[in-house]
């Protein structure tokens, strides 16, 4: 990931959300003699199949923190800016504000040294100008990171998916390898 854009240093973690890596299975007779597998294919294409389902319960949930850090991201930077306005007005000026997705009110803004920011959880807190600045640069670092954190996150998860796909095609093809073998030596 060395030069990418938001690129982070992992070193040894290969997921930030403790996802289990996949083993690949390289040698499938070996594989399927170990004693829980006990050469029974259907309950290992079973398991098989199990963990690739977990795998496409993670990406959801991956893809929802996704979509709402990209959310959270640019109304952050909404706040900082308003945040930054209100720290160069130095007289009452007139604007628009957004109460829902397409209705604005107008308002008179006094020259002010505070601000009212939602927390979330129905908490809202009054912050001096520079200190709601802190706070949001803080929380739009914190949430652009996190989104690296989630984009690694499904990297990792995509190879996971794959190793489990090549794992369940090996083990079938294992599968119907023996059986025509078993058929051939029948007749």
């Amino acid at each position: 990931m060395n030069g990418e854009k938001g690129a982070i240093e992992l070193g040894d973690k290969k997921s930030y959300a403790g996802i289990p890596e996949a083993e690949f299975v390289d040698d499938v007779d070996s594989y399927m003699k170990r004693p829980e597998n006990n050469s029974a294919v259907d309950e290992v294409l079973k398991k098989l199949d199990a963990q690739h389902a977990k795998y496409k319960f993670m990406e959801y949930n991956l893809l929802s923190k996704k979509k709402r850090l990209q959310n959270q991201v640019p109304e952050l930077k909404r706040s900082l800016t308003m945040i930054e306005k209100l720290e160069n007005q130095k007289e009452e000026f007139e604007t628009q504000f957004l109460l829902s997705d397409q209705a604005f009110a107008k308002a008179k803004v006094p020259p002010t040294d505070t601000v009212c920011l939602w927390l979330g959880a129905n908490v809202m807190l009054e912050y001096s100008l520079e200190d709601a600045k802190k706070l949001l640069t803080q929380n739009i670092s914190a949430a652009e990171k996190n989104l690296g954190y989630v984009d690694h996150d499904l990297d990792f998860l995509r190879d996971q998916f794959t190793t489990t796909e090549v794992n369940m095609a090996r083990v079938f093809n294992w599968d119907v390898k023996r059986r025509q073998a078993a058929n051939a030596a029948a007749k």
